[in-house]
């Protein structure tokens, strides 16, 4: 065997023997102690002179970006606070609005400093991401209302004192919450609905436009003069003082709440909303009239019901009538 075989087999066994793992820990500890070994006292010193410097710069730095992230933070929170209250942002969302913003900017601010101190972030960060998550997932029903109630309250689809048809309950919106909206029922219910569905559902706001127009079917029999029914039903609408005549800017309601008085508007810019009567279908037992009047929202039920109440006292005294749901039978005798 020549010195070269025996160098190869030396080196293929050297390979086969395990490493020992040294922790960092352990390394770290070695090559501290080891970068002290051989320095002289003064030397030693030194050393630790420049370490506290060094160290002493580092919390004078601290120190400052801590106060100066304080007053940027002060800055901020005073410029967010004037913007929400010149335009008018619920009390409530405001405040948790402007903790949160404080809290996030603070929890920046610490973790620059812990950076800027020289110590480890990523541990924090983990911590703080992982406990994010885990919360996340236990409350992601109350923060998808809460995520709703931002934007309601940020976009306002409706306030307090609307009245609106939701989810199938219709009433008055008593108190918009952060997680859920308050509202009373014609009948007086309190009925409690979260605001994560109301913010991607379908919400009719009776409240948004100040007129709405008030249908009526009126049913009459068959034989019934088309023209004098027609004629009838238009003066009771008419003669009522709620209801447009032609135009909403003429309305005498409309005049009050745009401070219009009796000033003359432009033909072109107003909305002509008229009266309309109509035959509308010719059913079984009758022919059907559709009756078609606009009022201001205030006026709406009470003229629906005043209306109903004079089509049933007066089209009689003016010989209509109404008919009864009828059926023609017909008897074969030779069966």
């Amino acid at each position: 065997m020549n010195l070269a075989s025996i160098l190869s087999f030396l080196s293929a066994q050297a390979d086969q023997i395990p490493t020992p793992q040294i922790p960092v820990s352990e390394v770290s500890t070695q090559s501290f102690w080891k970068g002290l070994e051989g320095l002289s006292f003064d030397e030693l010193i030194q050393k630790m002179v420049n370490g506290l410097i060094s160290f002493g710069l580092k919390v004078a730095i601290a120190v400052l970006v801590f106060y100066v992230g304080r007053y940027i933070i002060r800055k901020l929170y005073k410029m967010v606070y004037n913007v929400m209250t010149h335009r008018h942002i619920d009390q409530s969302l405001t405040t948790f609005v402007l903790s949160l913003i404080r809290m996030v900017l603070y929890f920046i601010l610490v973790i620059s400093i812990i950076g800027i101190l020289g110590l480890e972030t990523s541990s924090f960060l983990a911590i703080f991401a992982s406990a994010g998550v885990a919360i996340g997932m236990a409350l992601s029903g109350t923060l998808q209302n809460f995520a709703g109630g931002v934007l309601i309250l940020l976009l306002k689809p409706y306030k307090v004192g609307d009245f609106i048809e939701v989810n199938g309950y219709t009433g008055t919106v008593k108190s918009i919450q952060l997680f859920n909206t308050v509202i009373n029922t014609v009948d007086n219910k309190a009925i409690i609905l979260p605001n994560g569905a109301l913010s991607t559902g379908s919400i009719n706001n009776y409240s948004l436009e100040s007129y709405r127009r008030v249908d009526w079917t009126v049913c009459l029999a068959y034989g019934t003069d088309l023209d004098k029914a027609k004629e009838t039903l238009m003066e009771i609408v008419q003669s009522d003082p709620r209801v447009v005549k032609k135009y909403i800017e003429d309305d005498e309601m409309y005049k009050q709440q745009n401070l219009i008085d009796k000033r003359v508007v432009s033909v072109q810019n107003k909305v002509e909303r008229p009266p309309f009567v109509g035959l509308n279908e010719m059913a079984d037992s009758s022919i059907n009239f559709v009756v078609r009047a606009w009022t201001h929202a205030s006026n709406y039920w009470p003229l629906y019901f005043d209306i109903n109440e004079r089509i049933y006292k007066e089209l009689p005294e003016k010989g209509f009538s109404f008919p009864f749901p009828q059926m023609d039978v017909h008897l074969d005798h030779n069966a």
